[in-house]
C-alpha cells in the first residue's frame, strides 16, 4: 500500500495567515480628525481674543475673523488685519488665559 502525504500548498498557508492577521489588526486612525477646525469655529464664533505667536517669536493679537487649509485672517483693532499663513504660526493660546495666570 501506498500512501500519499497531502500538504497543502504554499499560497494556501499565506492566505490563511494574511486573514488571521487582518482579524487582529486594529483599523488605522483617520487622516484627520477635525479638532482643528472645531476650536476654530468655537473661537470665531464666540469672538474669543486670540494672541498668535509666530516662528520667529512675534505675537498677533486679535479675533480670528476666518480660516482655511493654509491660512487664518486676524482681525485687530490697533493695526490692520492680517492674513497668516498657517505654517509660520507656532502656536496660538486665549489672551484672557495669560491674565487669568498671571
Amino acid at each position: 500500500m501506498n500512501r500519499k502525504l497531502i500538504r497543502p500548498s504554499l499560497t494556501e498557508l499565506k492566505d490563511q495567515m494574511a486573514t488571521r492577521q487582518q482579524r487582529n489588526k486594529k483599523p488605522a486612525p483617520p487622516e484627520q480628525t477635525n479638532a482643528e477646525n472645531f476650536y476654530y469655529v468655537k473661537q470665531m464664533q464666540a469672538k474669543t481674543p486670540m494672541v498668535l505667536v509666530l516662528q520667529d517669536g512675534e505675537e498677533v493679537r486679535g479675533i480670528i475673523e476666518w480660516y482655511d487649509r493654509a491660512c487664518v485672517k486676524v482681525h485687530r483693532n490697533e493695526g490692520p488685519n492680517l492674513l497668516i499663513y498657517k505654517p509660520s504660526i507656532k502656536y496660538l493660546y486665549k489672551q484672557n488665559e495669560v491674565a487669568e495666570k498671571a
